[in-house]
């Protein structure tokens, strides 16, 4: 992998970078507990990882640190003046915002800074978002450029035309969020943060960042792969192509070059790929892609990627029931309810290394898999899933879940589905749609997650059918934890605390039969917990001797229940997440509460391939 960890590259094309206040007009906003990597932060280096690890550039400039801000009723315009600064990519209501404070649906938050914009003589200078919530508005040197509208995609405006001629740019970002209030997707934001509900996120957060590109360049990338065939399908989209404009795509492994191919820039190429290396958990083989766009036989554009050789699917074993196969063999899929927050950073991680922990210390425990529970990660955080090995479960950020509902049988007479509005199926339908296209590349993923528990779940049919249909290489999950319709690859069943599982053949022999959530087993750990009472798990303990002990014997129960029929299951959770406090890991990261070494060997007779067949 030539280029995944680069940090911020300052190569010839770009000078010096944002000029930053000083430490002293930044402090920690929390009366709270932090992790260590928030208690060590340089705001001067803030996620310098270069953000998008499946479209590498070498010529970018990072524009995370601290910038001005104000809030401000809804209707007003720009202020003359802020209130003081923030950090970014951290949410304004976070601590490590320096900030701390609510916005609501009343008011909205202004962002401003300046920064030094390379020239752009034959480039297009692209201003890329990886994720702000709610509606944005972005204004380069007073004039307005775009508007986006969307939490958890990232997105791109191209502000050539309005930094020509000049150096020092201002960059100004206008940011409304209703929060609870709204019928977009929220996640479990709301503005009563309690139980299972967490605190509001508003604003940038993820990297900010600029690159000048050609003005005939690669603007994104699809690959896919096929390991019956021993191929990889590829395809890209071009900006301001001219007739005769070429890609050569290189496949290397390692240093050795697997195959290349010339095509046009509209068209979809099936690449060979002899003697493949199939990636699992066990063996998370990547190969390196380069993508060179040519005019005339003259690179116009490159840029370098990866990709990995896998395989999901379903078949049914011996006695009829449906199998999760991974690379034509059955795995059992089991891991953490996984939700992505930080009591410093809310949904953003203090850095990139607190980012990979969490994956890391998962695959330590023995886990395989994660399912991302009503979030959608930064880029990074899937490329260190591809990395490391580590199947991942992606759920559709939920939201609307205050519409009437409409009852009416489904056909097994669980189906209930919510009357949604115009707006609000189409704020979904779009955000889904953009979410999975910006994930498609990462092998890791293995299975779409429309719906959970029935929150906000609507047209159950026709989007799990349009999600099936549009990315056919992986599963779909089209309601985990219950509302059944007759869709989809799987019957996900929830159950606290003890492990279950749907009865195999009640609805019918065409679904996978998994284990969408369980456990949930709490221990407060003193002064590492959100607050000091009243916090709250499925069923909590005194001592890490008596959770561990709890813990093993539901493990205890799983085996018969993969000879029974299940292909995977989610215990709850990574991390405690505010009052909740059924975390292998306290909230903080600072307590692991069963040792991994433990939890790794407990684990180990999940995976015995006896079990099935």
């Amino acid at each position: 992998m030539k280029r995944y960890l680069l940090s911020l590259l300052v190569v010839g094309l770009f000078l010096p970078a944002i000029s930053f206040a000083q430490q002293d007009s930044w402090q920690l906003k929390t009366s709270k507990i932090v992790s260590t990597w928030a208690e060590n932060i340089d705001i001067e280096n803030v996620h310098q990882e270069y953000p998008r690890p499946q479209m590498v550039r070498e010529n970018w400039m990072n524009l995370n640190g601290l910038w001005e801000y104000a809030i401000t009723p809804k209707d007003a315009s720009k202020p003359s003046t802020f209130d003081g600064n923030i950090l970014v990519p951290f949410a304004v209501e976070s601590a490590l915002s320096g900030v701390g404070q609510r916005v609501g649906k009343d008011s909205v938050l202004w962002y401003n800074t300046n920064f030094r914009a390379p020239s752009t003589r034959n480039k297009r200078l692209l201003l890329h978002f990886g994720a702000v919530d709610w509606r944005s508005e972005i204004f380069i040197n007073g004039q307005s450029v775009a508007i986006h509208e969307g939490g958890f995609d990232p997105f791109t405006v191209d502000i050539t035309d309005q930094v020509k001629g000049k150096r020092t740019q201002e960059l100004t970002v206008k940011v409304w969020d209703p929060t609870d209030e709204g019928p977009q997707p929220r996640g479990k934001q709301i503005r009563d943060p309690h139980g299972i509900w967490y605190t509001p996120v508003t604003g940038i957060w993820q990297t900010v960042w600029v690159e000048a590109v050609p003005e005939t360049h690669i603007v994104s990338t699809k690959h896919t792969p096929n390991i019956d065939n021993e191929e990889l399908s590829f395809s890209a989209k071009v900006a301001n192509a001219e007739a005769g404009d070429q890609l050569r795509v290189t496949v290397r492994d390692g240093q050795q070059e697997v195959t290349s191919q010339e095509f046009g820039v509209n068209e979809e190429v099936k690449l060979a790929i002899a003697n493949q290396k199939l990636w699992s958990p066990k063996n998370p083989h990547l190969y390196d892609l380069d993508i060179e766009l040519l005019r005339n036989g003259k690179v116009v554009d490159q840029v370098d990627s990866y990709f990995a050789m896998r395989k999901i699917s379903m078949e049914k074993d011996s006695k009829g029931i449906q199998r999760m196969m991974l690379n034509d063999e059955f795995v059992f899929q089991y891991g953490p309810l996984d939700q992505g927050w930080w009591p410093d950073g809310l949904y953003t991680a203090p850095s990139d290394e607190a980012l990979k922990f969490d994956i890391v210390k998962t695959k330590e425990m023995g886990f395989n898999m994660i399912r991302k529970h009503i979030k959608v990660e930064p880029a990074r955080w899937y490329y260190h899933c591809d990395q490391l090995g580590m199947l991942v479960w992606q759920d559709m950020p939920s939201g609307d879940l205050g519409n009437r509902w409409e009852s009416r049988p489904g056909v097994f007479g669980l189906g209930t589905e919510q009357d949604r509005s115009a707006e609000s199926e189409g704020y979904y339908k779009k955000e889904w749609n953009l979410i999975m296209e910006t994930l498609h590349n990462f092998p890791s993923i293995v299975m779409w997650v429309p719906f959970n528990e029935a929150w906000g779940q609507f047209k159950t049919e026709e989007i799990t059918e349009w999600t099936m249909e549009k990315d056919p290489s992986r599963l779909v999950n089209s309601a985990s934890g219950g509302n059944f319709h007759p869709t989809g690859h799987i019957i996900d069943l929830h159950n606290y605390p003890e492990p279950a599982m749907p009865t195999p053949g009640l609805f019918g022999e065409d679904y996978i039969l998994v284990l969408g959530e369980f456990g949930g087993l709490g221990l407060p750990v003193e002064n590492h917990v959100w607050q000091q009472k009243d916090n709250w798990g499925y069923q909590s303990f005194k001592t890490a001797d008596e959770l561990f002990d709890r813990y093993s014997s539901l493990m205890d129960r799983i085996p018969d229940l993969i000879r029974a029929g299940l292909s995977g299951a989610v215990y709850t959770q990574t991390t405690d997440v505010e009052v909740e406090v059924n975390g292998l890991m306290t909230y903080d990261r600072k307590v692991i509460k069963i040792p991994v070494e433990k939890l790794k060997q407990v684990h180990q007779k999940l995976y015995d391939p006896s079990l099935v067949n």
